[in-house]
C-alpha cells in the first residue's frame, strides 16, 4: 500500500480507536514455515497444520507489524489484522499504525520511534529442534537494509514440551580462548549433517523459565511451546544442514548475505555474524537465563505482575495472574498488546478468552494504557494474560553479570 494509501486510512483507525475504546482487537496471524514439523499446539483442526508447498503452520505472531520473510506465502503472512466488534478484517496492524502512530503509540514516543511498534511477540510450536542459527547483528543486517533481531523465551507451564525441549546455545568456550572459530567452517562447507552440534551446549527447556538471545549468538531452539518476544525482524543464517531427517536448503545460510559478500567470502561471510565473546561465554547460563520477577503490585488490586521479558531496553513483557472473582487495576508507561494465555475475563471493558482465537488478543493505545484500566476475571479457573511492550518503554530488572575473576 502507498505511502499515501495508508494515510488515507486515519478515519478509520480513529473508528475503530473510538469504538474499542482506545483498544484494538486483532485476528490471529498464523505462519507457515517449510523447515521443521509442526508440534500442533496451537489449537487448529488438525488438518489446518499442513499447507502443502508453504510447509506447516508452526507459529502464531502477535501483535505483529512484521511480515514473515519466507519463501512463498500471502503478502499479509505474519501482519496481524485489526477487526472491527463483529469480528470482520478492516486492515493490517502495521498500516493501522502508519496510518495513526500517535494515536496508537502516543505523540512523543510515535516522535521518537518512526520504525513503529519496534518489537514482535509469537507462538512458537515445533515438532522438531529448529536448526542452529544465528540472527545478524545490526552492522550485519543493515548491509542487506534489514534490522538485528535480538529475541527471548518463556516456556508456559502445564503444555506437552516435545521430544526435545532444550535448546543448543553458542560454542563451547575452548573455541573463543583458543580463537579456533574457522572449526565451523567444514560444517557450511560441506553442508551435510548437524555434527557443528557437537561444538554447542544444550540447556533445558524448563517450564515458567527462559532465555535470553542476542544477536550474533548461535542458538537451535528445542520443542517446548515457546512464547518469543523479540526485535521487529525476522532476519537469519542457517548453520545446520541435517535437521528433522533431512538436509536443508543451503540457501537459508545465504539468507540475508548480499551477492557481492557472498561472491567474495562465501561460507566465511555469514560465519562473521557470530559475537564470539558471547557465544563462548562459561557463564552463558547464568548471564541468559530468564525466571519471572515478581512486580510488587498488591495495591493495584488482586492480582500478580511478574517480569518474564527483561533486561534490555529493546523489548519488554509481563505475566499478569488474575484470580477467579478478582479485579486488577493497570497503569503502564505505555502502548503495549496482550495475549490472553488462560481463563475468561474483561480487559478494558473487552471480552476475553484463552483458546479463542476471535477473543484472545487486543493491543492497548496509549492514552489507554498510561491510565488507570481494569481487568476483571469473570470465569472459575486463574486468568493469565502476556503482555508484549516495544522499545524504550519500561525500566526492567537487570541480570547481575557473572564473569571469570
Amino acid at each position: 500500500m502507498t505511502v499515501g494509501g495508508v494515510a488515507s486510512l486515519r478515519p478509520l483507525v480513529e473508528e475503530l480507536l473510538n469504538e474499542g475504546g482506545g483498544v484494538l482487537r486483532l485476528a490471529p496471524a498464523f505462519v507457515a514455515r517449510d523447515l521443521v514439523p509442526p508440534g500442533r499446539r496451537l489449537g487448529l483442526a488438525e488438518d489446518a497444520y499442513d499447507l502443502g508447498e508453504r510447509g506447516f503452520v508452526c507459529e502464531r505472531w502477535l501483535g505483529s507489524t512484521t511480515r514473515a520473510d519466507n519463501r512463498i506465502g500471502p503478502p499479509d503472512e505474519g501482519l496481524s489484522h485489526v477487526v472491527d466488534g463483529a469480528g470482520r478484517r478492516r486492515l493490517t496492524l502495521r498500516d493501522a499504525v502508519r496510518a495513526d502512530p500517535a494515536a496508537i503509540m502516543g505523540e512523543a514516543y510515535a516522535a521518537t520511534h518512526p520504525q513503529g511498534l519496534g518489537r514482535l511477540a509469537k507462538l512458537l510450536d515445533y515438532g522438531a529442534r529448529i536448526p542452529y542459527h544465528v540472527h545478524p547483528p545490526q552492522r550485519f543486517a543493515e548491509l542487506v537494509g534489514r534490522r538485528s533481531k535480538d529475541e527471548a523465551y518463556y516456556f508456559p507451564a502445564g503444555v506437552d514440551t516435545g521430544p526435545h525441549p532444550e535448546t543448543f546455545f553458542g560454542v563451547h568456550p575452548w573455541i573463543v580462548r583458543d580463537a579456533a572459530y574457522e572449526v565451523l567452517l567444514p560444517y557450511l562447507v560441506d553442508w551435510n549433517s548437524d555434527l557443528i552440534l557437537r561444538h554447542a551446549r544444550a540447556e533445558l527447556q524448563v517450564p515458567d523459565e527462559g532465555f535470553q538471545v542476542r544477536s550474533g549468538v548461535l542458538h537451535a531452539p528445542g520443542t517446548a511451546l515457546t512464547v518469543e518476544l523479540q526485535e521487529d525482524s525476522d532476519v537469519f543464517a542457517m548453520f545446520q544442514a541435517l535437521n528433522a531427517g533431512r538436509v536443508i536448503s543451503k540457501e537459508l545460510l545465504f539468507k540475508d548475505v548480499s551477492p557481492a559478500d557472498r561472491r567474495r567470502d562465501a561460507e566465511r561471510f555469514p560465519l562473521g555474524f557470530v559475537e564470539w565473546d558471547l557465544n563462548g561465554d562459561p557463564f552463558f547460563y547464568e548471564n541468559n537465563h530468564l525466571t519471572p520477577q515478581p512486580i510488587d503490585s498488591a495495591e493495584r488490586g488482586d492480582g500478580h505482575e511478574s517480569w518474564i521479558f527483561y533486561d534490555t531496553p529493546k523489548f519488554s513483557g509481563k505475566k499478569l495472574v488474575v484470580p477467579p472473582g478478582a479485579r486488577h487495576t493497570m497503569t503502564e508507561r505505555g502502548v503495549y498488546s496482550i495475549l490472553v494465555w488462560a481463563g475468561r475475563g474483561r480487559y478494558c471493558g473487552h471480552d476475553v478468552r484463552a483458546e479463542q482465537a476471535d477473543r484472545d488478543e487486543l493491543l492497548v493505545s496509549h492514552d489507554v494504557a498510561t491510565a488507570p484500566h481494569l481487568v476483571e476475571n469473570t470465569g472459575r479457573d486463574d486468568l493469565v494474560v502476556f503482555m508484549f511492550f516495544g522499545p524504550d518503554i519500561n525500566d526492567t530488572p537487570v541480570i547481575p553479570v557473572s564473569a571469570v575473576a
